[in-house]
């Protein structure tokens, strides 16, 4: 079987910048719409998904909308929720709670928010169910992440190592089976 695209694309700058915006349902700016739009250019897509949070469905339409394609919006897609911390700036949380976060995620979620393995399985679940079609999703930095391990094996140290600014785009090659095999064949940042 050959083998087709997906394209993981970071949602439009959000209005609210320097916050950890998990599910915070804050909208992308026009400029952060425009600059996904204009990232899009050249994609040969047949499909769009994307997260329910507005900052990543507003881009998804503005792209699909002049091109026919419809918009496919799944809860999956969503950023890891922050919990205690979601809206606030990385300023206004505790520094060692914070390290502790990003050195491993899984033993030290945000309080009340979502453990990463628990982000990786419902991203697995997502990616699981689409069809070997070109697919363009638009969503959140820390899903992209995700899915990125759960495509290509990469670990969490790995996983952020990838520089993912907003409208970013991550493209990626996949041949269907058991294993599947994938190849990263750009980023666009």
């Amino acid at each position: 079987m050959s083998a087709h695209r997906l394209y993981l694309m970071r949602h439009g700058a959000p209005e609210v910048a320097g916050r950890l915006l998990g599910r915070t349902d804050d909208p992308a700016t026009a400029a952060g719409i425009a600059a996904c739009v204009a990232r899009a250019e050249g994609l040969a897509i047949e499909r769009i998904e994307t997260s329910d949070l507005v900052r990543a469905r507003a881009c998804a339409e503005a792209i699909g909308g002049p091109r026919g394609v419809s918009v496919e919006v799944d809860p999956r897609w969503q950023e890891l929720d922050f919990g205690a911390w979601d809206g606030l700036p990385p300023t206004a949380i505790d520094t060692a709670e914070l390290t502790a976060f990003y050195d491993d995620p899984d033993a030290s979620p945000p309080p009340g928010g979502e453990r990463w393995s628990a982000l990786q399985d419902r991203v697995a679940r997502a990616l699981a169910g689409m069809p070997p079609v070109p697919t363009l999703v638009v969503t959140h930095g820390g899903t992209i992440r995700a899915a990125l391990a759960a495509l290509c094996g990469f670990d969490r140290r790995q996983i952020w190592a990838f520089d993912l600014p907003c409208a970013a785009v991550v493209s990626l090659r996949i041949w269907p089976g058991q294993p599947r095999t994938v190849q990263i064949v750009g980023l666009a940042t």
